[in-house]
């Protein structure tokens, strides 16, 4: 009896022994796998480039002046509003803008969704578009033209009110070269892998309420 309570005591300190030794090889923090990753992640920063405009909020109704409703002072689609870039990540080298509308009646377009802004090339250090300004190189709208064609949503369908997704994009490329102005998807296709982090600015238009109301 007294031999077997010798030997059942030498295998339970041999096990402590052996778990002493194996244990960091599952748990240690520094070797990787699932524990350095959950570490990782909460310690990096993630999504801090941002977009946002002097002229309207998130989620807010954008100005009438940047829109088709106010053509015979600003050109026949108004002009792009102000916009401030900040939080580029170190790694881009340059800046991709596209501003769409996914509201669009499928009478009108199949697809659902009609490019109002392309540009590309922007400079990664840019930090701001002025009221119709533009950095970088335009590509084509939804009216095959290289120019921004503001918001003008039609108003016999609905929903009336549209949304206007902003999207820039910050790439690992200096710079895009086509032969002929790009449309929004030749753009998405070149930066396919490339980018480095995205963010979205989304304002709203429409051209049933009245100025007060859209302002």
């Amino acid at each position: 009896m007294k031999q077997k309570t010798t030997i059942a005591i030498a295998v339970v300190i041999g096990l402590l022994v052996l778990g002493y030794f194996l244990l960091p090889l599952f748990f240690n923090p520094n070797k990787g796998g699932p524990l350095e990753e959950g570490f990782l992640n909460q310690n990096q920063p993630q999504n801090m480039m941002k977009l946002e405009s002097l002229a309207f909020k998130e989620g807010d109704f954008i100005p009438s002046k940047y829109t088709c409703d106010e053509a015979a002072s600003n050109g026949p689609y108004g002009f792009n509003p102000p916009l401030s870039i900040s939080g580029v990540p170190l790694e881009a080298k340059s800046l991709v803008l596209i501003m769409d509308d996914p509201d669009v009646p499928k009478q009108l377009r199949p697809e659902g969704v009609f490019d109002h802004w392309v540009v590309y090339n922007i400079p990664a250090q840019n930090g701001s578009f002025n009221e119709g300004e533009v950095f970088g190189t335009t590509g084509l709208n939804g009216r095959g033209e290289a120019k921004y064609t503001g918001p003008c949503p039609p108003t016999e369908y609905q929903p009336t009110t549209h949304r206007y997704f902003f999207n820039l994009y910050a790439i690992d490329l200096p710079n895009l070269n086509f032969v002929k102005s790009p449309t929004k998807q030749e753009v998405l296709k070149a930066i396919e892998g490339h980018i480095v982090e995205a963010t979205t600015l989304i304002g709203n238009y429409d051209r049933t309420k009245t100025a007060a109301e859209n302002n």
